[in-house]
């Protein structure tokens, strides 16, 4: 099972998920890094053993058009994965996830990675906000529900 570290640390003073019985409850995670206090601006803020792994091409047309939203959409599932985890579950026990996009064009892209992160995926809202916390810079938001049985905790 996870650690409390691997938990998507919160921006302010909320919880990174509740329980209600079976049900978790995810608070949105962006990509925000609190601890390194940046925002994930594309694949150069992501560790170079994931970078590869989230799409980098290593080509600088493709990598600066596409990477910001693909490097946000690995580091925000990626974050979920762990905080599910740390909430005694996996990606398979989420049965909701709604996404928040400044701009609905990206949806494609973080649906792709997405893809890698979810063999069935989840139902699932789609929204278009004007702007998410901390900065400007942040494309995407998602929030889950997981149903994960208080046993097996």
């Amino acid at each position: 099972m996870a650690g409390k570290q691997d938990v998507a640390k919160p921006l302010s003073r909320y919880a990174p998920f509740r329980r209600a019985g079976d049900l978790v409850i995810f608070s949105g995670i962006t990509a925000a890094d609190p601890e390194r206090g940046i925002v994930i601006r594309g694949y150069a803020d992501l560790p170079p053993e994931l970078r590869r792994q989230a799409g980098e091409t290593g080509e600088m047309s493709s990598d600066s058009k596409d990477g910001p939203i693909t490097a946000q959409s690995w580091f925000v599932l990626d974050r979920l994965r762990s905080t599910v985890a740390a909430a005694g579950g996996t990606l398979d026990d989420v049965v909701k996830l709604t996404q928040y996009f400044c701009n609905l064009r990206d949806f494609p892209i973080y649906n792709v990675v997405r893809g890698k992160f979810f063999r069935d995926p989840p139902a699932s809202t789609v929204v278009r906000v004007v702007e998410l916390l901390p900065t400007p810079d942040v494309l995407l938001e998602v929030e889950a529900v997981a149903h994960i049985p208080e046993k097996r905790r």
